[in-house]
């Protein structure tokens, strides 16, 4: 969880979503929080009826006999507030509540018409309790409306001009009278305020603007520059170099990045020997090494990830949850021990089981950090075999042989009973149950409980970038570099088994 909170991306997602709940707040306070009462009116129908006052197109008899510029309106009024309106709310002093003024015309008569659930209103529609109309005005009673309901006046008038001015007068206590918003029957009702709308809008456009960012940002980095650049040195780090050199090339056109792993101390020494020859040609490598490396050449270096290792035997060989004390590790590679009975006595399985020690040569990071950090010296059995097998029979001397890649060494322990080896801790978790991890004095190869702290596993070390010089600005190998810092490519790095650098600078101190 805690490097999701420090992922960019994460956060943008986050912004948004919080954008939108802040719209959605916007929208519930002008709704509810104000905790008004309030009755909206709005005319859904103003047409002329009568004495062909009417210009549209006509089939049948409409003129009203005796009647001059006939027309209907259809007044809608609703209680659209979040308060029931009951009838001692209104604050007219005599008996109607509200009074409908038609300016201009003649009321002649007056429908009212409800929705289906609320017929109780009906009883409210009488005189005794102030309905009725004279001259311009319907003078309309005190009706109770719960939230969401609603009554209609079919009203015919005479007179006047059509679409008029149409008022409903009146007033509430904690509240207010006030026209909706649309007009006719034809247009939606708005559901936002002004305030609520513009606020809604700019968030909108906030978030609209932030993605469109994020896309550029991913889809074409700053760093993006042309030209070819070679990337060499550690195995172990091998395949997230290769997969950020694609992504690199895949985003930035006229970029070519060549990968070519030799092992850390081989590549850092080529790009010194480059540099020796030929300064250009040094400023397109880049040279990865697991540990430390480029002050004996006066290398510029960055600090790219820590990376964790684990020793690892063949698939027959359980050592347990213990695994083996640092001190049986540096005895196995001191040469002491030929069969594995003496190093884990009691299982018969592989009591009479060789030894066989695959190791890399001394350009090997990998190597080395296992020397500094778990074995605190050389491997001081020498080498005795080119194929890593054992001989038919068991001398005094233990098997064995180096490798030039990691995937060499998991290979070869995948298919040579009693092998043990070590290799970068993501590349062995891909092979499975075909080989066994060996935690070392009880502390698993885990790179989430180092990350939390929880465990003294020794066999670690930080990942270097090593490069001739600072490299200059604009160049491929500045914007390759640049690049590893990147969310995508620290997503990568860490995918891969490594905890990066930039996340957590206290990991690579």
């Amino acid at each position: 969880m805690l490097e999701w909170l420090n992922n960019e991306n994460f956060i943008a997602v986050g912004t948004s979503v919080l954008g939108v709940i802040a719209a959605l707040v916007m929208f519930l306070y002008d709704r509810w929080v104000p905790r008004r009462k309030l009755i909206g009116y709005r005319v859904q129908l103003d047409t002329p009826i009568g004495d062909g006052a009417s210009s549209n197109p006509r089939l049948g008899d409409f003129d009203v006999p005796n009647m001059a510029r006939a027309s209907l309106v259809l007044l809608r009024i609703e209680n659209d507030g979040a308060r029931s309106v009951y009838q001692g709310d209104y604050t007219a002093s005599e008996l109607p509540g509200l009074t409908a003024e038609f300016t201009g015309r003649t009321v002649q008569a007056v429908a009212v018409t409800q929705p289906s659930g609320i017929d109780h209103l009906n009883s409210h529609f009488t005189r005794e309790n102030g309905f009725d109309h004279r001259d311009n005005k319907v003078t309309i009673p005190r009706v109770p409306l719960e939230p969401g309901d609603h009554f209609k006046l079919l009203v015919l008038l005479s007179g006047g001009q059509v679409e008029g001015e149409v008022k409903l007068i009146g007033g509430l206590h904690e509240g207010r009278v006030h026209q909706n918003s649309s007009p006719t029957p034809d247009e939606k009702q708005r559901r936002f305020s002004l305030a609520a709308r513009l606020v809604s809008g700019g968030l909108i456009l906030a978030i609209l603007g932030l993605a469109g960012i994020i896309l550029l940002r991913d889809g074409n980095p700053i760093e993006c520059e042309r030209g070819e650049l070679t990337v060499t040195g550690s195995t172990a780090f091998e395949p997230v170099v290769r997969t950020l050199a694609k992504q690199y090339e895949n985003k930035c056109e006229g970029a070519d990045i060549s990968v070519e792993a030799r092992g850390s101390e081989e590549g850092v020494a080529e790009l010194a020997e480059l540099a020796r020859e030929s300064k250009d040609e040094a400023k397109s490598v880049i040279a990865f090494s697991d540990g430390p490396m480029g002050e004996r050449w006066n290398l510029t270096e960055k600090k790219v990830a820590l990376s964790v290792f684990t020793l690892v035997v063949h698939k027959d060989i359980d050592l347990g949850t213990h695994g083996l004390s640092l001190r049986e590790v540096q005895d196995i590679y001191a040469g002491k021990y030929q069969r594995w009975g003496q190093v884990v006595p009691g299982v018969a399985k592989i009591a009479n089981l060789p030894i066989v020690l695959v190791s890399r040569g001394d350009e090997s990071g990998t190597r080395q950090i296992f020397q500094d950090r778990v074995l605190k010296g050389w491997e001081q059995a020498p080498s005795t075999s080119l194929d890593c097998k054992p001989p038919a029979r068991a001398g005094d001397t233990v098997t064995r042989c180096e490798l030039g890649s990691t995937r060499a060494v998991l290979n070869k322990i995948e298919e040579q009973p009693g092998a043990i080896g070590y290799s970068e801790l993501t590349l062995a978790k891909e092979r499975g149950d075909k080989v066994n991890r060996v935690p070392l004095a009880g502390d698993q190869p885990d790179e989430r409980q180092i990350e939390l702290g929880g465990t003294r596993y020794p066999y670690k070390d930080i990942e270097y970038a090593y490069t001739y010089e600072p490299p200059r600005p604009g160049s491929l190998a500045a914007g390759f570099l640049a690049y590893l810092d990147e969310s995508t490519s620290q997503n990568v790095i860490r995918n891969r088994g490594h905890l990066p650098c930039l996340r957590d600078a206290d990991l690579c101190a």
